[in-house]
């Protein structure tokens, strides 16, 4: 495969899971700040954003407008869901040869719909805008498990997924890691993530930090969580890697990253969990960077040309 398809990809399935996770969490964070007239919306407003990793405007306060229009409809911010959603688009029609008509056709429908959605969220409300953004991604998912072979163009894509999947579950539990443990804002979390019903089914309704934490950081079977998120990479990786196994057990510096994040966690015991668990995330967040630029060295920086000089040959 090109390295040019490969990278292409890889950001589609990043770009399309940072657009679904923003509406998730977006979605969330605006329906509490209408619902309860008693959260400082200037705070939570920025608390997000810094959960997002997105700068917040100089002066002034912040609400849900200036904030739905910053993250979810702005085209300046990379982050933001507008902005994500037309660069999967773009990375989508660069590598066309290796993407299902399907899979094209639904990036491009979305970007193509988001003017019209945009002017019918500024007059009803931002939620229905949040919802066709999380339908599109589960549509593009669906097809892409349909449509694609399970060939390294897959797993490029599913890498890509996974890992943005792994930076914005971290993202979402560090935003709450000094909340106490019965605090209403695990509660939000959960619906963030997608996991809120899932839990309860698992945990018979009983919620506290501890087992929020542990749902969306250990989970085997919940394919959110971020030990999941970490095997899936891990597993794409080791298949994309065609050379023969090293006797000494040697790995490829993504591999071995992610291996050794999985591992952390698959050790852990229970009861240590909320033990320095800001430093944990932390540690993974780095991880999540490190991964992305070990994979791009390895796969998408093809040689630079060499111009050969003096190689005449001489009668």
């Amino acid at each position: 495969m090109l390295a040019r398809n490969a990278e292409s990809l890889y950001w589609i399935g990043r770009y399309v899971e940072r657009a679904d996770d923003t509406a998730r969490i977006l979605d969330v964070s605006v329906h509490h700040l209408l619902e309860d007239a008693t959260v400082d919306a200037d705070a939570t407003s920025r608390q997000l954003l810094a959960v997002l990793g997105m700068a917040a405007p100089d002066g002034g306060l912040l609400d849900v407008r200036p904030l739905t229009d910053l993250v979810a409809f702005s085209r300046e911010h990379s982050g933001s869901i507008v902005s994500s959603i037309s660069s999967a688009r773009e990375n989508a029609r660069v590598a066309r040869e290796v993407v299902s008509t399907e899979l094209w056709e639904c990036v491009n429908a979305m970007w193509n719909a988001l003017p019209d959605r945009q002017k019918q969220a500024k007059r009803t409300g931002p939620h229905s805008f949040f919802s066709f953004v999380e339908e599109r991604a589960a549509m593009f998912a669906g097809l892409a498990d349909s449509t694609m072979s399970r060939d390294d163009g897959w797993r490029f894509l599913v890498l890509g997924r996974s890992v943005e999947r792994v930076d914005m579950i971290v993202r979402l539990l560090m935003s709450r890691v000094n909340d106490k443990p019965s605090s209403p804002g695990w509660v939000t979390v959960l619906r963030s993530a997608g996991a809120h019903d899932t839990y309860l089914r698992t945990y018979r309704g009983a919620l506290d930090a501890r087992r929020v934490v542990q749902f969306l950081l250990l989970d085997r079977l919940f394919p959110r969580s971020v030990f999941h998120a970490l095997r899936q990479a891990e597993s794409c990786l080791e298949q994309l890697d065609h050379r023969p196994s090293a006797r000494v057990g040697t790995k490829a510096e993504a591999i071995r990253l992610l291996g050794k994040a999985r591992s952390d966690l698959e050790f852990l015991r229970p009861d240590e969990l909320l033990e320095h668990l800001t430093d944990r995330l932390l540690t993974l967040q780095a991880t999540v960077r490190e991964v992305g630029e070990a994979v791009s060295q390895q796969y998408f920086h093809s040689v630079p040309w060499v111009a050969w000089t003096n190689a005449e040959v001489s009668l």
